[in-house]
C-alpha cells in the first residue's frame, strides 16, 4: 500500500505478545522511508483512506522514537524517515501527551491485574490437583 511514495527501507508491525489478544496486531506500525520528502509525501497521500474497512490515521514519527530505533539498529536516525501508522481511525494522534500516558498507565495496570489473576489461577488449580 505504501510502496508507491518512495523507497522504504523497513516496516514494524506491533502485534500483542500476552493476554487474550496473543498474536493480534495492535493496531499501528511504523514504516520507514528513504527520505523525509518521501514520508511526507506518503501521509498525505494515505491519512485518512480506509484499509479493511477503517480509516488510516498517518503521521511522521517524533524524533524520540528515531532516535530510539537507531539505538537498536546500526543505522543512524538520519539515514531514514519513519512515520506511525493508526489504524482503526484511533483519536489517539489528536490526543494531548498527558492522555496518551494515562491509557498507557492504564493499559499497563489492565495487563498486570490480568497477569495476577492468571497466577492465582495457575496457583488454585495446583492446590487442587
Amino acid at each position: 500500500m505504501f510502496s508507491p511514495y518512495g523507497k522504504i527501507i523497513s516496516e514494524d508491525f506491533l502485534w500483542h505478545t500476552r493476554g487474550p489478544k496473543r498474536g493480534e496486531p495492535r493496531g499501528f506500525a511504523f514504516i520507514q522511508y528513504s527520505t523525509k520528502e518521501e514520508a511526507e509525501l506518503a501521509k498525505e497521500k494515505m491519512h485518512g483512506r480506509f484499509a479493511c474497512g477503517r480509516p488510516l490515521v498517518v503521521r511522521l514519527a517524533g524524533e524520540k522514537c528515531l532516535l530510539e530505533t537507531a539505538d537498536k539498529s546500526t543505522k543512524a536516525a538520519s539515514e531514514g524517515h519513519k512515520m506511525l501508522l493508526i489504524g482503526g481511525g484511533s483519536a489517539m494522534g489528536q490526543t494531548s501527551r498527558t492522555a496518551k500516558i494515562a491509557a498507557i498507565k492504564n493499559k499497563l495496570k489492565s495487563l498486570e491485574e490480568e497477569s495476577s489473576r492468571t497466577k492465582k489461577q495457575k496457583q488454585s488449580d495446583k492446590v487442587s490437583i
